[in-house]
């Protein structure tokens, strides 16, 4: 089993990473949110435990990215704030647990193995819009047969269109979800992107699936 430990003081960074490890996990750490998910598009994990209170990205945007992109992974929240609207907004948002710190490790280690013998979400293995097929745990995309050679950004882009298959998704939503950033009219980094996207999505093909709604934003949708 292999975890992901997304915390940012060293000590305790160190202190999970030792204890996953005797345990008999192998375990990565990420001190921030950035890294994190770019070690998670990189290779799979059986589950995250993701603190909160991150530099630059916190635990919530990348809670929220992971869901809304497709990944199914299950997340243990473990931080030091303790509202019942943090943990309800964290559960909400899509966490398996959540767990207060200052903690006990070995209740940390049960609760992790409790969700890891949990049998797995029963999810569609590929996303299809049409002739559009995506392997969200592979990362690759396909149209028609043929593969599209999508960045990393270009996935994540396209798996939250095809996810919100049918419905408009203004700029501001495509820049929170998939950049992290708060949407400003002189910032065209959206557009950009879906230009290149379509690109390589429908320029090929006869049938288009990405369609642009002058003044609010874009919508991926079948032809049929």
């Amino acid at each position: 089993m292999k975890l992901l430990v997304v915390e940012d003081e060293p000590k305790t960074a160190n202190f999970l990473k030792r204890g996953f490890s005797e345990a008999g996990f192998v375990t990565d750490v990420a001190p921030d949110g950035v890294e994190a998910l770019s070690l998670i598009q990189a290779r799979p994990f059986d589950l995250i435990v993701l603190d909160l209170m991150l530099p630059g990205m916190d635990g919530l945007r990348v809670l929220t990215w992971l869901r809304e992109s497709g990944f199914q992974a299950p997340v243990v929240i473990l931080t030091a704030r303790e509202s019942v609207e943090d943990r309800v907004t964290g559960l909400e948002l899509g966490a398996d647990d959540y767990l207060v710190k200052p903690f006990a490790f070995a209740e940390l280690l049960a609760r992790v193995r409790t969700i890891l013998r949990r049998p797995p979400l029963r999810e569609p293995a590929t996303l299809r819009v049409g002739d559009l097929e995506l392997d969200l745990a592979a990362h690759r995309a396909t149209r028609a047969g043929q593969r599209l050679d999508l960045t990393t950004r270009e996935f994540a882009l396209l798996s939250l269109l095809v996810r919100k298959a049918g419905e408009v998704l203004t700029r501001t939503m495509i820049a929170q979800s998939v950049w992290d950033m708060h949407f400003s009219g002189d910032t065209n980094v959206v557009d950009v992107s879906v230009r290149r996207l379509r690109g390589k999505l429908d320029d090929p093909f006869p049938q288009k699936l990405l369609r642009t709604v002058r003044g609010v934003g874009y919508v991926l949708e079948s032809p049929e």
